[in-house]
């Protein structure tokens, strides 16, 4: 079985349409929308091909009109483009955000999976990076063999006494020096982290025509390009 692992989309239609990968089965680690200039055609898609999917925070917060609890750095980002996501999704798409679960487990074959959007303690704002110590208390109490995570736009995989944890990284707002998007392959007990290039500039072109401030706009935009976080002002 090729199971494909993505997470992160933000809103981000043109790298998600990218994917040229075939699969038995697509799984979403959460972050749908915000962010990005096309929140519905993502949940369209989603809906329509992801066999699971779990609520992220920034899905959490257009179904539920809750904070994000974004950094301080995106906090204004998140603001400005929540607004317009709200303003743009139908009641039956923040229907489909807010009856998302929080995490699953899932078994195929003889290998049993843990799904959560951050971490297990805190599957929707707890943040944790890769190399952390944390993840050994995190995972302990776990009966699954892989633990999949996203959360941190930044691919990883990590072997925590016989577990495993893999991020698939951010599909569409990549934070590892490069605007390419990232996912996990999953296939026969092996794992592989994968990126492909789509058309940045076009999602860019989106950004910049949405109804929201300039320096926000800019902002979104040089992330995309840059797959980084652009220096406070």
């Amino acid at each position: 079985m090729k199971i494909v692992v993505i997470s992160d989309i933000h809103g981000n239609f043109d790298a998600l349409s990218a994917l040229n990968e075939t699969y038995d089965e697509l799984w979403v680690l959460g972050d749908l929308v915000n962010y990005g200039p096309e929140p519905a055609a993502v949940i369209d898609f989603v809906k329509s091909r992801a066999s699971v999917v779990v609520r992220g925070n920034h899905d959490h917060s257009i179904g539920f009109g809750e904070d994000p609890r974004c950094s301080p750095r995106f906090q204004q980002m998140a603001e400005a483009t929540g607004r317009f996501t709200n303003s743009v999704l139908s009641f039956g798409e923040k229907h489909f955000l807010r009856n998302l679960p929080l995490q699953l487990e899932i078994q195929r074959g003889s290998t049993r999976f843990y799904l959560c959007h951050a971490i297990p303690s805190d599957p929707l704002f707890g943040y944790c990076e890769a190399d952390s110590p944390q993840w050994i208390a995190e995972t302990q109490d776990l009966s699954a063999d892989v633990i999949l995570v996203g959360h941190t736009h930044v691919h990883a995989t990590r072997s925590i006494g016989s577990r495993l944890m893999v991020n698939p990284g951010s599909l569409g707002q990549p934070k590892t020096g490069s605007p390419d998007a990232r996912y996990a392959v999953w296939e026969d007990g092996n794992v592989q982290l994968r990126s492909y290039a789509y058309p940045v500039q076009k999602t860019v072109s989106k950004i910049q025509a949405l109804p929201i401030s300039n320096s926000v706009r800019d902002e979104l935009s040089t992330i995309l390009q840059k797959g980084d976080i652009p220096p406070s002002k």
